[in-house]
């Protein structure tokens, strides 16, 4: 009987072991995660600290803020990660050297997150201040009559009730992470999309690979709309459904 294999011999090359690519298609995969979370968690906290320094700091605050999203935002991300990558790669090693220090190699896993998570940071603070803009004003002042100090008022008012107006456009930003990840590829950093390319530069099986490598895409939006779906039903509990039949 004949075999998958047999029918599609281009599937043995995506087998785990050599000659198969699928080991490396994997830990390309791996690392293309590995950057994401860091860059998005570093963007959740530069976009927290952000909303609320637009929302609550002085003018100057206020100002530098709004020049860090707007060209952040208007600058593509190819171009972006060529200039800090670069930038941030030779001002360490000017400082090394300046402090009579070697020349150091930035680890790319470190230069990505760092990158990607100025880039994320910036769309982050604008979902973020969209959604505590979104709170009741009235919740805000009952926990000022009632003297509460603010950091108290942000992290058990604000904070809870801002989060399920915020989901949807983090999820939406966690997607743009992990596909960001790709453009890596042009500084040679072996994230799933460098991988992708070599593999099939090697053995002349584009489809094959990059299909593979897109349906690897596509199961992590699948996993993760799953999980940001149960975050956002538990970030919701105890709202009135207003879908709800009346």
């Amino acid at each position: 009987m004949e075999t998958l294999l047999d029918a599609f011999p281009t599937l043995a090359l995506l087998a785990w072991e050599p000659p198969g690519w699928g080991a490396n298609l994997m830990r390309g995969l791996g690392n293309s995660l590995q950057i994401a979370l860091g860059a998005y968690a570093l963007g959740l906290l530069i976009g927290t600290f952000g909303a609320f320094g637009k929302l609550h700091g002085g003018p100057v605050t206020r100002d530098l803020l709004a020049i860090y999203t707007t060209v952040v935002r208007a600058v593509p991300e190819l171009v972006l990660i060529l200039i800090l990558y670069f930038a941030v790669t030779d001002l360490v090693n000017q400082g090394m050297v300046a402090m009579g220090y070697a020349r150091v190699q930035v680890s790319g896993v470190a230069a990505g997150i760092a990158v990607l998570g100025v880039v994320q940071g910036a769309y982050s603070v604008e979902v973020i201040r969209g959604a505590i803009m979104a709170v009741p004003a009235g919740q805000l002042e009952a926990a000022k009559a009632m003297g509460m100090p603010p950091l108290k008022t942000a992290w058990r008012i604000t904070l809870p009730l801002m989060l399920s107006n915020a989901i949807p456009g983090l999820a939406n930003l966690w997607l743009i992470a992990t596909k960001d990840t790709a453009l890596l590829a042009i500084v040679g950093f072996a994230e799933l999309t460098l991988q992708t390319r070599q593999a099939a530069s090697s053995t002349k099986a584009f489809l094959t690979f990059f299909l593979a490598a897109g349906i690897l895409y596509l199961l992590v939006t699948l996993l993760s709309g799953v999980i940001f779906g149960r975050i956002e039903k538990w970030a919701r509990r105890g709202q009135r459904n207003h879908g709800a039949g009346q």
